[in-house]
Protein backbone atom coordinates (compact mmCIF):
# COMPACT_ATOMS: atom_id res chain seq x y z
CA UNK A 1 0.00 0.00 0.00
CA UNK A 2 1.49 3.46 -0.74
CA UNK A 3 2.70 5.71 2.14
CA UNK A 4 0.21 8.25 1.64
CA UNK A 5 -2.87 5.65 1.25
CA UNK A 6 -1.32 4.12 4.37
CA UNK A 7 -1.31 7.63 6.52
CA UNK A 8 -4.73 8.33 5.25
CA UNK A 9 -6.70 5.44 5.82
CA UNK A 10 -4.65 5.30 9.59
CA UNK A 11 -5.52 9.08 10.24
CA UNK A 12 -8.89 8.45 9.33
CA UNK A 13 -9.93 5.95 11.93
CA UNK A 14 -9.49 9.03 14.60
CA UNK A 15 -12.91 10.13 12.78
CA UNK A 16 -14.68 7.65 14.87
CA UNK A 17 -13.50 8.98 17.69
CA UNK A 18 -14.42 12.31 16.87
CA UNK A 19 -17.85 11.18 16.28
CA UNK A 20 -18.04 9.52 19.65
CA UNK A 21 -17.57 12.72 21.49
CA UNK A 22 -20.19 14.79 18.62
CA UNK A 23 -22.45 12.28 19.97
CA UNK A 24 -22.20 11.70 23.19
CA UNK A 25 -20.14 15.23 24.38
CA UNK A 26 -21.32 15.07 27.87
CA UNK A 27 -20.75 11.79 28.67
CA UNK A 28 -17.16 11.98 27.18
CA UNK A 29 -16.05 15.33 29.37
CA UNK A 30 -17.81 13.35 32.49
CA UNK A 31 -15.64 10.62 31.99
CA UNK A 32 -12.09 12.55 31.38
CA UNK A 33 -12.85 14.61 34.25
CA UNK A 34 -13.00 12.10 36.88
CA UNK A 35 -9.93 10.36 34.79
CA UNK A 36 -7.83 13.67 35.80
CA UNK A 37 -8.56 13.87 39.33
CA UNK A 38 -7.89 10.47 39.46
CA UNK A 39 -4.23 10.71 37.66
CA UNK A 40 -3.47 13.86 39.51
CA UNK A 41 -4.42 13.07 42.90
CA UNK A 42 -1.13 12.24 44.13
CA UNK A 43 0.62 15.67 43.00
CA UNK A 44 1.01 18.89 45.38
CA UNK A 45 -2.14 20.35 43.73
CA UNK A 46 -4.17 17.02 44.09
CA UNK A 47 -3.37 17.18 47.84
CA UNK A 48 -4.11 20.07 48.86
CA UNK A 49 -7.14 20.15 47.20
CA UNK A 50 -8.38 16.06 48.42
CA UNK A 51 -8.92 15.25 44.53
CA UNK A 52 -9.19 12.01 46.02
CA UNK A 53 -12.11 12.29 47.89
CA UNK A 54 -13.93 14.63 44.51
CA UNK A 55 -17.01 12.60 43.78
CA UNK A 56 -19.43 15.06 42.32
CA UNK A 57 -18.59 18.15 39.84
CA UNK A 58 -20.33 20.61 42.32
CA UNK A 59 -17.43 19.56 44.69
CA UNK A 60 -14.84 20.19 42.74
CA UNK A 61 -16.51 23.89 42.24
CA UNK A 62 -16.40 24.59 45.98
CA UNK A 63 -13.21 23.06 46.80
CA UNK A 64 -10.98 24.28 43.82
CA UNK A 65 -10.47 28.14 43.29
CA UNK A 66 -10.75 29.99 39.80
CA UNK A 67 -7.08 30.87 38.75
CA UNK A 68 -5.45 33.29 36.38
CA UNK A 69 -1.91 33.17 35.74
CA UNK A 70 -0.76 35.56 38.81
CA UNK A 71 -2.31 32.79 41.12
CA UNK A 72 0.01 30.04 39.81
CA UNK A 73 2.62 31.74 38.61
CA UNK A 74 4.93 30.80 41.81
CA UNK A 75 4.20 27.26 40.79
CA UNK A 76 5.31 27.73 37.33
CA UNK A 77 8.41 29.33 38.95
CA UNK A 78 9.25 26.53 40.73
CA UNK A 79 8.61 24.14 37.93
CA UNK A 80 10.91 25.74 35.77
CA UNK A 81 13.54 25.48 38.67
CA UNK A 82 12.69 21.51 38.26
CA UNK A 83 10.37 20.36 41.28
CA UNK A 84 8.17 17.48 40.08
CA UNK A 85 4.74 16.15 40.72
CA UNK A 86 3.34 19.61 42.05
CA UNK A 87 0.21 20.25 39.74
CA UNK A 88 0.87 16.80 36.89
CA UNK A 89 2.40 13.71 37.82
CA UNK A 90 6.47 13.48 36.59
CA UNK A 91 8.59 16.59 35.30
CA UNK A 92 7.22 19.26 33.52
CA UNK A 93 10.59 20.27 30.79
CA UNK A 94 8.72 22.36 28.37
CA UNK A 95 7.12 26.13 28.99
CA UNK A 96 5.36 28.33 26.43
CA UNK A 97 5.56 31.77 26.06
CA UNK A 98 2.32 33.34 25.87
CA UNK A 99 1.34 37.15 25.74
CA UNK A 100 2.01 39.21 28.71
CA UNK A 101 -0.19 39.96 32.03
CA UNK A 102 -0.69 43.44 33.47
CA UNK A 103 2.25 42.34 36.02
CA UNK A 104 4.56 40.76 33.36
CA UNK A 105 6.14 40.82 30.06
CA UNK A 106 5.51 37.31 28.91
CA UNK A 107 3.92 34.54 31.02
CA UNK A 108 5.23 30.90 30.49
CA UNK A 109 2.73 28.25 30.44
CA UNK A 110 3.70 24.71 31.62
CA UNK A 111 3.34 22.03 28.85
CA UNK A 112 4.00 18.34 30.21
CA UNK A 113 4.43 15.29 27.92
CA UNK A 114 0.61 14.32 27.88
CA UNK A 115 -0.06 17.53 27.08
CA UNK A 116 1.70 17.84 23.94
CA UNK A 117 0.91 14.50 22.62
CA UNK A 118 -2.84 14.23 23.71
CA UNK A 119 -3.72 17.62 23.23
CA UNK A 120 -1.31 19.58 20.71
CA UNK A 121 -0.12 17.06 18.43
CA UNK A 122 -3.84 15.00 18.78
CA UNK A 123 -5.33 17.95 17.25
CA UNK A 124 -3.04 18.13 14.10
CA UNK A 125 -3.56 14.71 13.25
CA UNK A 126 -7.56 15.80 13.83
CA UNK A 127 -7.51 18.49 11.71
CA UNK A 128 -5.72 16.32 8.85
CA UNK A 129 -8.63 13.82 9.51
CA UNK A 130 -11.37 16.07 8.90
CA UNK A 131 -9.72 17.46 5.89
CA UNK A 132 -9.26 14.21 4.60
CA UNK A 133 -13.17 13.45 5.01
CA UNK A 134 -14.30 16.49 3.67
CA UNK A 135 -12.16 16.72 0.79
CA UNK A 136 -11.46 12.62 -0.21
CA UNK A 137 -8.28 11.71 -2.43
CA UNK A 138 -6.60 14.11 -1.30
CA UNK A 139 -2.55 12.96 -1.33
CA UNK A 140 -1.21 15.96 1.42
CA UNK A 141 1.42 13.36 2.64
CA UNK A 142 3.44 13.53 -0.91
CA UNK A 143 4.69 17.06 -0.18
CA UNK A 144 5.79 18.85 1.81
CA UNK A 145 4.39 21.19 5.31
CA UNK A 146 5.43 24.90 5.90
CA UNK A 147 5.15 25.55 8.81
CA UNK A 148 5.91 29.30 10.12
CA UNK A 149 6.75 28.54 13.78
CA UNK A 150 8.59 30.64 16.64
CA UNK A 151 11.41 30.18 17.93
CA UNK A 152 13.08 28.43 21.21
CA UNK A 153 15.31 29.64 24.12
CA UNK A 154 17.03 27.08 26.17
CA UNK A 155 16.70 27.23 29.55
CA UNK A 156 19.58 27.34 31.77
CA UNK A 157 18.15 25.16 34.43
CA UNK A 158 18.50 22.21 32.44
CA UNK A 159 19.83 21.08 29.10
CA UNK A 160 16.52 19.24 28.62
CA UNK A 161 13.94 22.02 29.95
CA UNK A 162 13.42 24.91 27.62
CA UNK A 163 11.35 28.28 26.73
CA UNK A 164 9.81 29.29 23.35
CA UNK A 165 6.53 29.44 21.53
CA UNK A 166 4.73 26.82 21.44
CA UNK A 167 5.52 25.83 17.91
CA UNK A 168 9.12 25.67 18.59
CA UNK A 169 8.26 23.41 21.42
CA UNK A 170 6.16 21.36 18.68
CA UNK A 171 8.77 21.16 16.03
CA UNK A 172 11.23 19.95 18.79
CA UNK A 173 9.22 17.04 19.36
CA UNK A 174 7.68 16.45 16.63
CA UNK A 175 6.89 12.44 15.92
CA UNK A 176 8.71 11.12 12.91
CA UNK A 177 6.04 10.76 10.22
CA UNK A 178 5.48 14.30 10.72
CA UNK A 179 8.95 15.32 11.09
CA UNK A 180 9.52 14.09 7.78
CA UNK A 181 7.36 16.20 5.56
CA UNK A 182 7.77 19.53 7.80
CA UNK A 183 9.66 22.18 5.95
CA UNK A 184 11.96 24.38 6.42
CA UNK A 185 14.97 22.52 8.69
CA UNK A 186 14.31 22.71 12.29
CA UNK A 187 17.65 24.78 12.32
CA UNK A 188 15.78 27.91 10.37
CA UNK A 189 12.35 26.97 11.94
CA UNK A 190 13.81 28.06 15.45
CA UNK A 191 15.76 30.37 14.85
CA UNK A 192 14.81 33.52 16.93
CA UNK A 193 16.18 36.16 14.36
CA UNK A 194 12.68 36.90 12.71
CA UNK A 195 14.23 38.96 9.96
CA UNK A 196 17.07 36.49 9.65
CA UNK A 197 14.56 33.66 9.77
CA UNK A 198 11.67 34.50 7.29
CA UNK A 199 14.71 35.64 4.67
CA UNK A 200 16.24 31.77 5.03
CA UNK A 201 12.81 30.37 5.61
CA UNK A 202 11.56 32.06 1.71
CA UNK A 203 14.55 31.22 -0.10
CA UNK A 204 14.82 27.57 1.21
CA UNK A 205 11.14 26.54 0.97
CA UNK A 206 10.89 28.16 -2.16
CA UNK A 207 12.50 24.86 -3.60
CA UNK A 208 10.66 22.59 -2.20
CA UNK A 209 6.59 21.26 -3.26
CA UNK A 210 4.19 22.98 -0.69
CA UNK A 211 0.89 21.78 0.00
CA UNK A 212 0.13 22.63 3.11
CA UNK A 213 0.91 25.71 5.64
CA UNK A 214 0.39 26.76 9.11
CA UNK A 215 0.66 29.59 10.82
CA UNK A 216 -0.63 32.92 12.16
CA UNK A 217 -2.09 35.08 9.43
CA UNK A 218 -0.13 38.13 9.58
CA UNK A 219 3.59 36.17 9.95
CA UNK A 220 2.18 34.28 7.22
CA UNK A 221 1.36 37.08 5.16
CA UNK A 222 4.99 38.42 5.33
CA UNK A 223 6.74 35.61 4.99
CA UNK A 224 4.96 35.13 1.32
CA UNK A 225 4.95 38.73 0.65
CA UNK A 226 8.80 37.36 0.79
CA UNK A 227 8.79 33.97 -1.50
CA UNK A 228 6.91 36.09 -4.27
CA UNK A 229 9.53 38.97 -4.21
CA UNK A 230 12.53 36.39 -4.51
CA UNK A 231 11.05 34.48 -7.05
CA UNK A 232 9.40 37.41 -9.28
CA UNK A 233 6.55 35.54 -9.05
CA UNK A 234 2.89 36.90 -9.68
CA UNK A 235 1.28 34.33 -7.16
CA UNK A 236 1.74 31.32 -4.47
CA UNK A 237 0.58 28.87 -7.62
CA UNK A 238 3.26 29.78 -9.28
CA UNK A 239 5.76 28.86 -6.75
CA UNK A 240 4.22 26.06 -5.22
CA UNK A 241 1.53 23.85 -7.89
CA UNK A 242 0.04 21.74 -5.49
CA UNK A 243 -0.34 24.14 -2.49
CA UNK A 244 -3.91 23.46 -1.43
CA UNK A 245 -4.37 24.06 2.42
CA UNK A 246 -3.69 26.91 4.87
CA UNK A 247 -4.01 25.78 8.13
CA UNK A 248 -4.71 29.05 10.21
CA UNK A 249 -5.05 30.23 13.83
CA UNK A 250 -4.07 32.83 16.82
CA UNK A 251 -6.20 36.20 15.18
CA UNK A 252 -9.10 36.50 13.15
CA UNK A 253 -8.49 35.59 9.73
CA UNK A 254 -11.37 37.50 8.24
CA UNK A 255 -9.10 40.40 7.90
CA UNK A 256 -6.49 38.88 5.94
CA UNK A 257 -8.68 36.89 3.36
CA UNK A 258 -8.93 38.96 0.67
CA UNK A 259 -4.91 39.63 1.02
CA UNK A 260 -4.68 35.89 0.57
CA UNK A 261 -7.27 35.36 -2.39
CA UNK A 262 -4.37 38.09 -3.98
CA UNK A 263 -1.10 35.95 -2.93
CA UNK A 264 -2.77 32.90 -4.38
CA UNK A 265 -5.27 33.47 -7.13
CA UNK A 266 -6.49 29.68 -6.45
CA UNK A 267 -10.53 29.57 -5.88
CA UNK A 268 -10.24 26.25 -4.93
CA UNK A 269 -7.32 27.07 -2.40
CA UNK A 270 -8.72 25.78 1.12
CA UNK A 271 -8.86 27.88 4.51
CA UNK A 272 -9.38 26.00 7.76
CA UNK A 273 -9.31 27.42 11.43
CA UNK A 274 -8.21 26.31 14.72
CA UNK A 275 -8.05 27.09 17.82
CA UNK A 276 -4.54 25.88 19.42
CA UNK A 277 -3.13 28.12 22.23
CA UNK A 278 -0.23 27.61 24.55
CA UNK A 279 -2.61 26.40 27.07
CA UNK A 280 -4.36 23.40 24.99
CA UNK A 281 -5.72 22.78 21.47
CA UNK A 282 -9.72 23.52 21.80
CA UNK A 283 -11.02 24.00 18.75
CA UNK A 284 -10.99 22.89 14.73
CA UNK A 285 -13.12 24.26 11.95
CA UNK A 286 -14.66 21.22 10.81
CA UNK A 287 -16.82 22.00 8.46
CA UNK A 288 -15.35 24.02 5.62
CA UNK A 289 -18.81 25.86 4.89
CA UNK A 290 -19.36 27.36 8.38
CA UNK A 291 -17.09 29.52 10.49
CA UNK A 292 -17.67 27.91 13.63
CA UNK A 293 -15.40 25.43 15.40
CA UNK A 294 -15.52 22.13 16.89
CA UNK A 295 -15.30 21.96 20.39
CA UNK A 296 -12.64 18.99 21.14
CA UNK A 297 -13.80 16.94 23.90
CA UNK A 298 -11.45 14.46 24.68
CA UNK A 299 -7.65 15.97 24.44
CA UNK A 300 -7.34 15.96 28.66
CA UNK A 301 -9.10 19.03 29.18
CA UNK A 302 -12.07 19.81 31.29
CA UNK A 303 -14.33 22.33 30.38
CA UNK A 304 -16.13 25.03 32.40
CA UNK A 305 -18.01 28.40 31.48
CA UNK A 306 -18.74 31.89 33.28
CA UNK A 307 -21.81 34.20 31.76
CA UNK A 308 -19.57 37.08 30.79
CA UNK A 309 -22.66 38.69 31.78
CA UNK A 310 -21.88 37.69 35.68
CA UNK A 311 -18.06 37.64 34.78
CA UNK A 312 -16.10 39.03 37.97
CA UNK A 313 -12.31 37.45 37.18
CA UNK A 314 -11.56 34.90 40.03
CA UNK A 315 -14.77 36.21 42.28
CA UNK A 316 -17.11 34.70 40.34
CA UNK A 317 -19.90 32.77 41.59
CA UNK A 318 -21.66 31.24 38.63
CA UNK A 319 -19.74 29.10 36.90
CA UNK A 320 -21.49 25.81 34.86
CA UNK A 321 -20.20 23.03 32.91
CA UNK A 322 -20.82 22.21 29.33
CA UNK A 323 -24.06 20.65 30.49
CA UNK A 324 -25.38 24.05 31.18
CA UNK A 325 -24.47 26.22 28.14
CA UNK A 326 -26.65 28.02 25.94
CA UNK A 327 -26.55 29.23 22.59
CA UNK A 328 -25.47 32.90 21.40
CA UNK A 329 -24.66 33.83 25.47
CA UNK A 330 -20.94 35.09 25.30
CA UNK A 331 -18.98 32.65 27.91
CA UNK A 332 -15.35 33.67 29.76
CA UNK A 333 -13.01 29.88 28.50
CA UNK A 334 -12.46 28.18 32.21
CA UNK A 335 -10.11 24.98 31.45
CA UNK A 336 -9.15 22.65 33.94
CA UNK A 337 -5.90 20.12 31.70
CA UNK A 338 -3.49 17.70 31.78
CA UNK A 339 -0.92 20.06 31.74
CA UNK A 340 -1.52 21.01 34.88
CA UNK A 341 -4.01 23.99 34.46
CA UNK A 342 -6.97 23.79 37.17
CA UNK A 343 -9.88 25.79 36.93
CA UNK A 344 -7.98 28.16 34.63
CA UNK A 345 -9.29 31.33 33.55
CA UNK A 346 -7.99 31.36 29.70
CA UNK A 347 -9.02 34.93 29.12
CA UNK A 348 -10.57 34.21 25.80
CA UNK A 349 -14.66 34.58 25.39
CA UNK A 350 -16.43 32.09 23.41
CA UNK A 351 -20.30 31.76 22.19
CA UNK A 352 -21.96 28.78 21.13
CA UNK A 353 -23.46 27.99 17.73
CA UNK A 354 -24.75 24.78 18.61
CA UNK A 355 -24.95 22.05 21.12
CA UNK A 356 -24.95 18.87 19.82
CA UNK A 357 -22.55 18.96 18.60
CA UNK A 358 -21.51 21.74 20.35
CA UNK A 359 -19.44 24.10 18.10
CA UNK A 360 -18.77 27.84 18.95
CA UNK A 361 -17.19 31.10 17.82
CA UNK A 362 -14.28 32.85 19.41
CA UNK A 363 -15.91 36.35 20.54
CA UNK A 364 -12.76 37.88 22.15
CA UNK A 365 -11.06 38.33 25.36
CA UNK A 366 -12.18 38.80 28.81
CA UNK A 367 -10.80 42.22 28.51
CA UNK A 368 -10.47 44.99 25.84
CA UNK A 369 -7.54 44.19 23.57
CA UNK A 370 -6.36 44.46 20.17
CA UNK A 371 -4.86 41.35 18.48
CA UNK A 372 -5.26 41.44 14.69
CA UNK A 373 -1.79 40.54 14.19
CA UNK A 374 -0.83 37.91 17.11
CA UNK A 375 0.40 41.25 19.50
CA UNK A 376 -2.43 40.67 21.97
CA UNK A 377 -2.28 44.37 23.50
CA UNK A 378 -4.25 44.76 26.37
CA UNK A 379 -5.25 47.62 27.99
CA UNK A 380 -3.05 47.69 31.02
CA UNK A 381 -0.23 47.92 27.78
CA UNK A 382 -1.71 50.76 26.41
CA UNK A 383 -2.67 53.08 29.39
CA UNK A 384 0.85 52.53 30.70
CA UNK A 385 2.57 53.14 27.25
CA UNK A 386 0.56 56.61 26.61
CA UNK A 387 0.97 57.61 30.49
CA UNK A 388 5.18 57.56 29.36
CA UNK A 389 4.92 58.77 26.25
CA UNK A 390 2.80 61.67 27.70
CA UNK A 391 5.25 62.43 30.11
CA UNK A 392 7.98 61.88 27.95
CA UNK A 393 6.66 64.73 25.34
CA UNK A 394 4.85 67.17 28.30
CA UNK A 395 1.55 66.18 26.87
CA UNK A 396 -1.89 65.55 28.64
CA UNK A 397 -4.33 63.36 27.29
CA UNK A 398 -8.03 63.50 27.46
CA UNK A 399 -9.18 60.63 25.40
CA UNK A 400 -8.11 58.02 23.03
CA UNK A 401 -9.50 54.82 21.05
CA UNK A 402 -7.00 52.61 19.07
CA UNK A 403 -7.64 50.13 16.18
CA UNK A 404 -5.83 47.93 13.69
CA UNK A 405 -4.92 49.24 10.49
CA UNK A 406 -4.67 46.11 8.42
CA UNK A 407 -2.46 44.85 5.43
CA UNK A 408 -3.03 46.11 2.37
CA UNK A 409 -1.22 44.74 -1.63
CA UNK A 410 2.46 44.48 0.33
CA UNK A 411 2.23 47.03 2.98
CA UNK A 412 2.15 46.03 6.68
CA UNK A 413 -0.37 45.91 9.47
CA UNK A 414 -0.31 48.12 12.72
CA UNK A 415 -1.78 50.06 14.93
CA UNK A 416 -3.96 53.57 14.39
CA UNK A 417 -4.32 55.56 17.01
CA UNK A 418 -7.06 58.62 17.43
CA UNK A 419 -5.86 60.95 20.65
CA UNK A 420 -7.47 64.09 21.85
CA UNK A 421 -5.48 65.91 24.30
CA UNK A 422 -5.69 68.69 26.62
CA UNK A 423 -2.33 69.75 26.09
CA UNK A 424 -0.98 68.56 22.90
CA UNK A 425 2.69 67.27 22.07
CA UNK A 426 5.28 69.54 20.83
CA UNK A 427 6.14 66.77 18.14
CA UNK A 428 3.74 64.03 17.55
CA UNK A 429 6.36 62.23 15.75
CA UNK A 430 8.40 61.97 19.51
CA UNK A 431 5.17 60.84 20.79
CA UNK A 432 4.58 58.41 18.57
CA UNK A 433 7.74 57.11 19.38
CA UNK A 434 7.69 57.02 22.99
CA UNK A 435 4.28 55.40 22.91
CA UNK A 436 5.58 52.66 20.57
CA UNK A 437 9.13 51.82 22.62
CA UNK A 438 6.98 51.55 26.09
CA UNK A 439 4.58 49.35 24.14
CA UNK A 440 7.81 47.23 23.15
CA UNK A 441 9.07 46.69 26.21
CA UNK A 442 5.70 45.98 28.45
CA UNK A 443 4.72 43.53 26.07
CA UNK A 444 7.01 40.96 24.34
CA UNK A 445 4.15 39.53 21.34
CA UNK A 446 4.10 43.28 20.58
CA UNK A 447 7.70 43.84 20.58
CA UNK A 448 8.34 40.66 18.23
CA UNK A 449 5.89 41.71 15.44
CA UNK A 450 7.22 45.09 15.30
CA UNK A 451 10.75 43.64 15.15
CA UNK A 452 12.66 45.91 12.21
CA UNK A 453 8.87 46.26 10.97
CA UNK A 454 8.41 43.03 9.92
CA UNK A 455 4.83 42.56 10.62
CA UNK A 456 4.10 45.52 12.11
CA UNK A 457 4.53 49.30 11.67
CA UNK A 458 5.04 51.90 13.75
CA UNK A 459 1.71 53.34 14.97
CA UNK A 460 0.08 55.70 13.50
CA UNK A 461 -0.78 58.27 15.29
CA UNK A 462 -3.62 61.29 14.79
CA UNK A 463 -4.57 64.44 16.68
CA UNK A 464 -8.08 64.94 16.70
CA UNK A 465 -10.02 68.27 17.53
CA UNK A 466 -11.01 69.34 20.81
CA UNK A 467 -14.55 67.76 22.32
CA UNK A 468 -14.48 65.19 19.21
CA UNK A 469 -14.66 62.02 21.77
CA UNK A 470 -17.53 64.02 23.52
CA UNK A 471 -19.30 64.49 20.44
CA UNK A 472 -19.14 60.43 19.34
CA UNK A 473 -20.56 59.57 23.07
CA UNK A 474 -23.36 61.90 22.49
CA UNK A 475 -24.12 60.36 18.95
CA UNK A 476 -24.45 56.77 20.72
CA UNK A 477 -26.44 58.85 23.71
CA UNK A 478 -23.85 57.99 25.87
CA UNK A 479 -22.56 61.19 26.97
CA UNK A 480 -21.67 61.44 30.45
CA UNK A 481 -22.58 59.31 33.58
CA UNK A 482 -20.10 56.43 33.82
CA UNK A 483 -20.24 56.15 29.93
CA UNK A 484 -16.36 55.67 28.55
CA UNK A 485 -14.93 55.54 25.24
CA UNK A 486 -13.80 52.39 24.64
CA UNK A 487 -10.03 52.29 24.69
CA UNK A 488 -8.72 49.26 22.11
CA UNK A 489 -11.17 47.75 18.93
CA UNK A 490 -10.02 44.43 17.15
CA UNK A 491 -11.88 45.76 14.19
CA UNK A 492 -12.01 49.17 12.27
CA UNK A 493 -15.71 50.28 13.11
CA UNK A 494 -15.34 52.97 16.31
CA UNK A 495 -12.29 54.46 14.15
CA UNK A 496 -14.05 54.64 11.07
CA UNK A 497 -17.29 56.53 12.72
CA UNK A 498 -14.91 59.20 14.49
CA UNK A 499 -13.30 59.20 11.82
CA UNK A 500 -16.02 60.31 9.60
CA UNK A 501 -17.72 62.50 12.81
CA UNK A 502 -14.32 64.57 11.96
CA UNK A 503 -14.61 64.50 8.36
CA UNK A 504 -18.09 65.75 8.67
CA UNK A 505 -17.41 68.87 11.01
Amino acid sequence: MPFNALFSWVIKKRIHQIDLFRKFPLEVQQELFFRMLKHAANTTFGKKHNFNKISAYETFKNIVPLQTYEEFKSDVDQLIAGEKNMRWPGTTSWFAKSSGTTSNRSKFIPVTKDSLFDCHYKGGKDLLALYYTNYPDRKLYNAKHLIVGGSAKINPIGINSYLGDLSAIIVKNLPWWAEIRRTPSREIALMDDWEKKLDKMAKQTIKEDVCIIAGVPSWTLVLCNRILEITGKQNLKEVWPNLELFMHGGVSFQPYKKEFDRIIQDPSMHYIETYNASEGFFGIQDNPETDDLLLMLDYGIFYEFIPMSEYEGTNSKHVISLADVALDTNYALVISTNGGLWRYILGDTISFTSLLPYKFKITGRTQSFINCFGEEVIVDNAEKAMAYACSQTNSILKEYTVGPKFMEDTSKGGHEWLIEFVQKPTSLEAFTHSLDQELRNLNSDYDAKRTKDLALESPLCHIVPTGTFDRWLQGKGKLGGQNKVPRLSNDRKILEEVLTLITKG
